[in-house]
């Protein structure tokens, strides 16, 4: 296998082998896009996952749904054969809906095959069960969250990337749409959502607070602009009790001159990601 930055080469070489192959281009970023949480801005530094959206034509739909059975594992192999091209030593496998490129430094890109549809929604292959069609909506998971983030200075983001180093440090069971779903909810009713960076502090507490309180029965969110189903993957309301204990012990702290003891407080919240 070969070593990659998630930065800007793989993601550029893998765009433009696919368009050679699909669309007799050239470029190295027509008709694909960063989606997943690369796409939402909502990743942390050392994340390995990239989630790359890329678009086919219509003539390469109907030639596979043609196939009296699984045109999408069919079509799901075109695509690996086509990377593998390019990256003949680089593990290239599947998960049946995407195409998985894994590097030998852990970056691991997982390319989603669409066909664009008259909402701007997309229809992806799954070779699940005998092969289907399914229809995501990603875009409009970017489109939302950027308007929320910007609409409240930035914290959406910010509260997203705190989450997912507070999931890394505690283990907890939790997607990260489903993470950004829920901050989305979240900031609208935070009383402080208006104010600066200042208020971080109070903003880790109470949204702790707000995860320890959801419906432990509940199994499933809606995510922000698309609407589509996003199920928890295990119970979280007892850790974020913990993170929520440990804020309000921390602010306590900050109070009272205590920064050495705050700072101890928010280490078990985050981590090395920390750096009080």
């Amino acid at each position: 296998m070969v070593s990659a930055s998630a930065s800007s080469i793989p993601f550029e070489i893998v765009c433009k082998r696919l368009n050679q192959d699909f669309w007799g281009s050239e470029s190295a970023t027509d008709h694909s896009r960063y989606i997943g949480s690369y796409g939402r801005g909502s990743e942390i530094k050392g994340a390995s996952d990239v989630d790359l959206l890329f678009r086919l034509p219509s003539s390469v739909y109907s030639r596979y749904n043609s196939y009296l059975y699984n045109g999408q594992s069919a079509l799901l192999q075109a695509v690996r054969d086509s990377i593998r091209k390019t990256y003949s030593a680089t593990d290239v496998g599947g998960d049946g809906q995407v195409v998985v490129v894994s590097f030998s430094d852990g970056i691991k890109f997982e390319v989603l095959p669409t066909f664009s549809n008259d909402d701007g929604s997309y229809t992806h292959p799954d070779s699940n069960n005998g092969g289907s069609w399914k229809r995501t909506d990603p875009i409009s998971e970017v489109n939302a969250y950027n308007i929320a983030n910007a609409l409240y200075k930035k914290k959406v983001k910010h509260l997203a990337r705190m989450a997912r180093a507070w999931r890394s440090k505690n283990n907890v069971p939790m997607s990260g749409l489903l993470i950004d779903t829920l901050v989305y909810n979240f900031m609208p009713g935070w009383t402080h959502n208006s104010q600066s960076f200042m208020y971080y502090d109070w903003m880790t507490r109470d949204f702790f607070k707000y995860l320890s309180d959801r419906n432990s029965d509940q199994s499933y969110w809606s995510a922000p602009g698309s609407n589509q189903r996003v199920y928890r993957s295990g119970a979280f309301e007892y850790k974020a009790g913990q993170a929520h204990k440990a804020a309000r012990e921390a602010i306590e702290y900050e109070g009272r001159d205590m920064p050495y003891s705050a700072n101890e407080q928010w280490k078990k919240i985050y981590g090395s990601f920390f750096t009080g």
